[in-house]
């Protein structure tokens, strides 16, 4: 459990990292789409040589996956274009703290009706409290 907690911290550390990296990128440039390109060539490359380190490649069980789960790539796709476009404008914080609230809400979607094989978490008050607190939280450091 502290494994996989530790892995999600250091994700959530490197989103504002990639975040501002990207938004630079896209400014000296003056090509936000380019910049996030070269972000996805760097993905790619860091993606297809881990899963070459790991040896199992599955390619056949590709064809019976549901089609729906490729769509996950086009918001991987909208979320490096969207933050490379916006951040330079609007800041990297205040972009990240955006999309921090739009996880909350379709986290608390996804795992009410477990939806794409998700774990079923019920929202229950205790949880709705805690999203709540974390909501007043991402306005209150945007509010100073």
């Amino acid at each position: 459990m502290l494994g996989y907690a530790s892995v999600m911290i250091a994700a959530g550390i490197g989103i504002p990292v990639m975040a501002a990296c990207s938004a630079a990128l896209g400014r000296h440039l003056g090509n936000p789409i380019l910049a996030a390109s070269i972000m996805f060539s760097g993905a790619l490359v860091v993606a297809v040589t881990t899963l070459l380190i790991q040896g199992n490649i599955p390619l056949s069980k590709l064809a019976t996956s549901p089609k729906y789960y490729l769509f996950g790539g086009v918001f991987i796709a909208f979320y490096v274009l969207s933050i490379t476009f916006v951040a330079p404008k609007f800041g990297v914080g205040n972009a990240v703290f955006f999309v921090l609230l739009g996880q909350l809400v379709s986290t608390v979607i996804i795992d009410h009706f477990g939806f794409l094989g998700a774990r079923v978490t019920p929202l229950d008050g205790m949880r709705l409290l805690g999203i709540l607190f974390m909501s007043i939280g991402i306005w209150l450091t945007q509010k100073g």
